[in-house]
């Protein structure tokens, strides 16, 4: 089914409360492991019929945030996903505590309960209000960006519209905008401060509600970290300071002599080439029957998925204003349908979402044809594999979107990928910084925004408004699941919604250009192109 005829109705919280809970109650009183199996079977399809509702509530109101409808059923969303969160949690703790947990183990995976006791450690009823703040601060903070209206070059562009203008070939161009991208942020600098230091606070008094000393913890139990702790991450990034920036300071110098730049500035932060970066050719409508023609070549599985995206119109990347910025993948149960969110804007980053985004939609594509649902609640990790490994395996066709620039495209793709994994630690160390330092004010966080690790300062020369809006806009999208996953390592993605952790067994990667993939994936991946890498030495 075409999305634009799929109906739409209201989550009706009474109803799908009372069922929650006689769930909750059969499960309790269930007398065997068949019997237990039967009743999630049922789960399944309140769960999924109440996630779809709210998930094409969520992309159309995305589409146009201006809409007075859908920003109505936004609101009703945030105010009752929390409870029914809660409801879900209660109904995972009593499969969680039967005494034929071993049954359905086989039936669903070890895994699968472990993504439970994580679901139980975040979340509890006492905290349902602020959860219910959170989400009211996370759609201010969306309206904000979404209305941005910046003039430049005799138009009014949004912040996805104006992005050409940063990475151009004109240097004085890419300053100019640069300014009016800046002082746009400086405009609503102190609106931004405040939801940030509001989230802060927030998510401090949920964590101590639940009896953590702070944040951090209770983030990594919704991130779903069930395999490595902060200290492996802190391990991870003191590797990268100390071994990966001295590679990527020399990747960056090579930048630089090519663009025939004295100094490299913040305004050439995402230039790759002295005559622009490499651009698709063809219209936008002309970049999606490419890259059906790329799927179709590539094996019959991809080609069956990309003609069902197609056909089904599966997809809303055109730039307009009022629309949500960044994009993602979701997913709708009943219609066996990924859905891909984004913003084309005549960049590189178009393709991407062709090859990055498409990734997570065939994972999900192929994910929905299990019965178990708990297979295809894969952590970020993991997911990210699927997303990285699809742009990737889609380099042989980069001519078909960027004619004889195709060499530079593959070129300007490896050193992003080796430019992003100092940025992302940072954002990571930015992160713990916050929410271990209490007392920081919004102007003392903006001080240790700027250079959390002043050593290597190279990377992160942009003005603070600019840097904040990528740190804020990382969090309040990587938080948006039913179950709040926090994402502190600049993965998004996020099977994340604003409904929090009842999207656990569908994705809805979020991603923000700068933003959207895991250091750690993206080093493991630098390995798939050593060859190209050797290049740098």
């Amino acid at each position: 089914m075409k999305f634009k005829d799929m109906p739409y109705k209201r989550v009706d919280y009474d109803k799908t409360a009372e069922q929650f809970k006689a769930l909750t109650k059969r499960v309790k009183e269930a007398k065997s492991g068949e019997e237990l199996w039967e009743i999630h079977q049922e789960y399944y399809k309140v769960y999924q019929n109440m996630m779809d509702s709210m998930t094409i509530a969520e992309i159309r109101h995305d589409g146009n945030t201006a809409d007075p409808f859908y920003a109505a059923e936004k609101d009703y969303y945030d105010e009752t996903a929390p409870m029914l969160s809660s409801l879900a949690t209660d109904y995972q703790r009593a499969l969680y505590e039967s005494p034929y947990r071993s049954f359905m183990e086989e039936k669903i995976g070890r895994v699968a309960f472990a993504t439970m006791d994580n679901a139980i450690k975040s979340m509890d009823e006492s905290i349902i209000g602020l959860m219910q703040e959170e989400n009211a601060l996370t759609t201010q903070y969306n309206k904000l960006i979404a209305s941005a209206k910046i003039p430049f070059d005799g138009q009014v562009c949004n912040l996805s519209l104006l992005r050409p203008y940063l990475t151009g070939n004109d240097r004085t161009v890419r300053r100019q905008a640069w300014k009016a991208y800046s002082d746009y942020f400086m405009t609503v600098a102190d609106e931004l401060d405040d939801i940030y230091d509001k989230l802060v606070k927030n998510r401090t008094a949920q964590a101590k509600a639940m009896g953590y000393d702070n944040y951090i913890q209770l983030g990594y139990y919704r991130m779903n970290r069930n395999s490595y702790d902060r200290n492996d991450v802190e391990n991870f990034r003191r590797q990268v300071k100390e071994v990966f920036v001295p590679f990527a300071e020399r990747v960056h110098e090579i930048r630089r002599k090519r663009l025939g730049l004295e100094k490299l500035s913040y305004i050439d932060n995402e230039v790759y080439f002295k005559e622009g970066n490499p651009d698709p050719v063809g219209t936008a409508q002309e970049i999606l029957e490419s890259g059906q023609k790329m799927y179709a070549e590539l094996s019959p599985e991809t080609k069956e998925f990309f003609d069902f995206m197609m056909e089904n119109e599966l997809f809303d990347v055109f730039g307009r204003k009022d629309k949500k910025q960044g994009g993602y993948m979701t997913y709708l149960y009943q219609y066996h349908s990924p859905f891909i969110f984004a913003n084309f804007n005549g960049t590189s980053g178009d393709v991407d979402v062709i090859t990055h985004e498409c990734g997570h939609a065939f994972q999900g594509y192929l994910s929905g044809q299990d019965p178990i649902m708990e297979h295809a609640d894969i952590t970020m990790e993991t997911a990210e594999i699927h997303s990285m490994s699809m742009e990737f395996f889609t380099d042989p066709w980069m001519k078909e979107f960027f004619g004889d620039r195709e060499k530079d495209f593959l070129s300007m793709q490896l050193e992003d990928a080796i430019r992003f994994i100092p940025y992302g630690t940072m954002v990571d160390e930015f992160q713990h910084i916050v929410y271990e330092t209490l007392e920081l004010t919004p102007q003392e966080r903006r001080r240790e925004a700027k250079y959390p690790f002043p050593q290597n300062r190279i990377f992160y020369n942009s003005a603070y408004s600019v840097l904040l809006y990528h740190y804020y806009h990382f969090e309040t999208r990587s938080k948006r699941r039913f179950f709040q996953r926090f994402c502190f390592i600049a993965t998004v993605h996020t099977r994340h919604s604003q409904y929090n952790r009842m999207y656990a067994s569908r994705t809805f990667y979020c991603h923000e250009p700068r933003l959207r993939r895991s250091p750690l994936l993206r080093s493991s991946f630098l390995l798939i192109k050593w060859r190209s890498l050797r290049t740098f030495l």
